[in-house]
């Protein structure tokens, strides 16, 4: 007979025990801690038992102290648990819903996010939640309202789900805002941060928690254990060498499929997910309610029909993107298997956690690739997970247009006095350097937009009050800001709706302007026609046959992430006793013999002359936004000695610089076009400069408020209307007002997230470091391909671009025979 628990715990080991489970020890010390008072950050695998973790110190506070769960009916959620998903915040809404109820926990559960239903959201904005789930936007807004210091008063715990997911970016930076708004009207809130392992998590922590340093990093349950394999190529059937999305792996996919009862299939893109959506239910043999899609732009209720499938155990497979990458586990999904490379370490991981989410067994991915270099980067990746090397995901510092945002949404909700709000802003690890005179600079851009825009009324957005408070008065301010609140920025996206019936998602507008009504497309894993395009909506229906483009994204290529480059390029030197590094042994035959292999420390260049010109190729494996910086500047700076016309092509390992006229090379000229002496100079003459920053400020804008959305019952404006208006702005600003505060952050933003300035850098140097060696090979070569391949994408022919590859493709492999065995 089982022993009723005793002790401070005692409830909720006694509601573990019911259902036939034990606390893990990480559970009981983040319960310990929440009920000492404490904040932390739990750091544990996917499925291992967070949510339990996070939520039990609040739910043994409740059971402890009855008054706690009184009626205090307008005082507001006791718990915020913040999300980064909204598929992830309607699983854990239940979840926390049903663990309350069982526990007889009084707490009404309720969901904030886009998705919300109308209940959930007036039960939010009355204060009426007691446990609330929300996006950080959707708390942004929140706090945008006047009554936002007594709505947040009974407020006693944040938990951040899926830290990880938001600490590199600006949605992480916004959220460090608003939990420094929430400390300052809660001062005793107690917050928990939850993420999987990072390459960085002491700083995740500080980052989160920059007012108690010394909080606990507590650590979950070892990680389970993960088993990757590969569907390695035939023996007579050598995978391409570039220029695929693997379907010709299709049949071979579809018997895995059918091996289990439900898996989830990963793409990296929407338009690849599309693709193989469509491809296999061209031979689906069971049920088309069996074969699901599932990615950003789809419409909420057809993403949440795929994942409810997935719970019944309904579902036989979803094709999915990173949509369904985060914390929802789906006991039922036997396998997943991931198309393509996964590009990075934790993604991998991530993607395999989320099959055979069931007691005491490891998760299972299954990689299938679409080119023979992938090969190499699932060895990496495995390599990778077993040293323990894991990405990091570095912080964004500075964001002006963030706090200029946050500042109107303070404003609007009850206003704020200007030397408080300094030293709140500078208590966040975002902008713990923020100076006086930059604050300042903030304020006059949300009085009256800078010096430049000052006589312009719809740019005074806040006012200073008589005593001393800033504040907005006008409501189509107000109503303006609280549709735009975020930093998720979508340019041009057309809703696409049936002509009778409901919405399927939205795709982008560039798509649709080449489509005229009649004409047919693939999109929601359907194909439709076309109807007519009005305003942002396109109306469409079923059609009853034919073919059509694909849907596709601009944007959609991942970059290899740094640690998985590396690994890629020690396999090459080193391979190892990986499966896959025997597979490619033919194609690293060829790259040795007919060039040479890259080797960590010798920088590998290959000069080759084509009918197009003579191409220098190097592969530094420094990630594609270093490339595109590093050409740039090799291109420059060798112009600057010898007149010529460059283009240069750039991926993951490496890039290709292509010369009009050719021109003599030698070790000690490619030693001084890789210096990194006048590199940031150089940066920003080489690259248009100018022009990337007016494409970055069109993102700052929107983010900071310059650029407003469509009030509603107003059509949509259009990507070229918001290109233009944010082209006139940065005009405007550049010729009137060249120091303005966004001006600046634009073109910062160029040099280190597009062009990773640093990382560049830091990379020149690590050239300087390597021996050199320079091939002339014959002909292009496994490394090299690929690169020229991507390069023939823009150029006009009546053959298509598949044809050329494939036909370029057949010609080499026929050269390197005999090499290849």
């Amino acid at each position: 007979m089982t022993a009723t628990p005793r002790g401070w715990d005692a409830p909720l080991s006694a509601w573990f025990q019911a259902h036939g489970w034990k606390p893990a020890a990480f559970q009981r010390e983040t319960w310990r801690r929440y009920l000492h008072g404490e904040s932390g950050l739990l750091h544990t695998p996917t499925g291992s038992g967070k949510t339990l973790a996070a939520f039990g110190g609040p739910l043994l506070e409740a059971l402890a102290d009855p008054a706690w769960v009184q009626d205090t009916t307008g005082a507001g959620p006791r718990v915020l648990w913040v999300t980064p998903l909204r598929a992830l915040a309607a699983d854990t809404t239940r979840a926390l819903a049903q663990t309350a109820h069982e526990l007889e926990v009084d707490w009404t559960v309720a969901l904030r996010t886009g998705d919300a239903s109308a209940r959930d959201k007036r039960l939010a904005r009355q204060g009426k939640a007691d446990v609330l789930v929300i996006t950080p936007e959707s708390l942004a807004l929140l706090l945008s309202y006047a009554d936002a210091s007594q709505r947040f008063r009974a407020l006693r715990c944040v938990v951040v789900d899926e830290w990880h997911e938001l600490l590199g970016n600006k949605r992480g930076v916004l959220l460090q805002l608003c939990l420094a708004r929430l400390r300052r009207l809660s001062p005793g809130l107690r917050t928990w941060g939850l993420s999987a392992t990072l390459g960085n998590l002491d700083e995740a922590r500080s980052v989160l928690l920059p007012h108690a340093p010394d909080s606990p990093l507590v650590a979950g349950a070892a990680p389970r254990k993960v088993v990757i394999s590969t569907l390695l190529p035939k023996r007579d059937g050598a995978l391409p060498w570039a220029g695929h999305l693997g379907l010709s792996q299709l049949p071979r996919v579809f018997k895995r499929l059918f091996d289990v009862q439900t898996s989830l299939l990963f793409t990296n893109t929407r338009a690849q997910a599309e693709l193989w959506h469509r491809a296999l239910a061209s031979i689906w043999p069971e049920a088309a309610s069996t074969l699901a899609l599932h990615h950003g732009s789809l419409d909420p209720k057809l993403r949440a029909q795929a994942e409810q499938g997935l719970r019944d155990g309904v579902m036989r497979c979803v094709v999915a993107t990173s949509s369904l990458d985060l914390g929802v586990d789906f006991p039922a999904v036997d396998q997943v298997l991931q198309i393509g490379s996964p590009k990075g370490v934790a993604r991998l991981l991530q993607r395999a956690g989320r099959a055979r989410h069931r007691p005491g067994e490891s998760g299972h991915v299954i990689c299938v690739p679409a080119q023979a270099l992938e090969l190499i980067e699932y060895a990496a990746a495995r390599q990778a997970i077993a040293q323990g090397a894991i990405e990091s995901r570095p912080p964004p510092r500075g964001s002006l247009d963030v706090l200029a945002q946050h500042a109107v949404t303070l404003a609007l909700g009850g206003g704020f006095e200007a030397a408080a709000l300094y030293e709140e802003v500078r208590g966040t690890h975002a902008y713990d350097s923020l100076d006086a005179v930059m604050w300042q600079a903030v304020l006059d851009f949300i009085v009256q937009g800078g010096r430049a825009l000052a006589n312009y009324p719809e740019f005074r957005r806040v006012q200073r009050d008589d005593d001393g408070c800033f504040r907005v008065h006008d409501r189509r301010i107000a109503l303006r800001h609280r549709l735009s609140i975020g930093t998720i920025t979508a340019d041009g996206a057309v809703s696409v709706k049936y002509l009778r019936g409901g919405g399927l998602g939205s795709v982008e507008e560039g798509f649709l302007a080449r489509l005229r009504p009649g004409d047919h497309f693939q999109f929601a894993g359907r194909t439709l026609e076309l109807v007519r395009l009005e305003g942002m909506t396109a109306y469409v229906r079923r059609a009853k046959g034919g073919n059509g483009p694909v849907a596709t994204w601009q944007g959609g290529r991942m970059p290899l992430s740094t640690q998985l480059a590396r690994e890629v390029e020690s396999l090459f030197a080193h391979p190892g006793r990986h499966a896959e590094m025997r597979a490619v042994e033919p194609l690293l035959r060829i790259q040795r013999e007919a060039s040479g292999l890259p080797d960590p420390g010798r920088l590998l260049a290959e000069r080759i002359a084509t009918r197009r010109g003579m191409h220098l190729f190097l592969f530094p494996f420094a990630g594609r936004a270093v490339h595109e910086g590093m050409a740039a500047t090799i291109a420059l700076r060798w112009g600057r000695r010898q007149a010529n016309t460059f283009s240069y092509t750039v991926n993951d390992y490496g890039l290709m610089l292509t010369l009009a006229e050719p021109a003599d090379l030698d070790d000690a000229l490619l030693r001084e076009l890789l210096s990194p002496e006048q590199l940031a100079g150089d940066l920003r003459d080489g690259v248009n400069l100018g022009e990337l920053a007016r494409r970055q400020f069109r993102e700052i804008a929107r983010v900071a408020g310059l650029l407003t959305p469509s009030l509603p019952g107003r059509a949509a404006r259009s990507l070229r209307q918001v290109q233009a208006s944010s082209g006139l702005l940065y005009d405007v600003l550049r010729r009137y007002d060249p120091d303005h505060l966004l001006l600046a952050q634009a073109e910062r933003e160029v040099l280190e997230i597009q062009l990773e300035a640093p990382r560049l850098l830091a990379a020149l140097h690590d050239c300087s470091r390597r021996s050199l060696d320079l091939r002339e090979p014959r002909a292009l070569t496994p490394l090299s391909f690929p690169l020229w391949t991507d390069s023939l994408r823009g150029q006009l022919s009546t053959e298509t671009w598949q044809a050329r590859v494939k036909r370029a493709a057949a010609q080499l492999e026929k050269r390197y025979a005999r090499i290849a065995g």
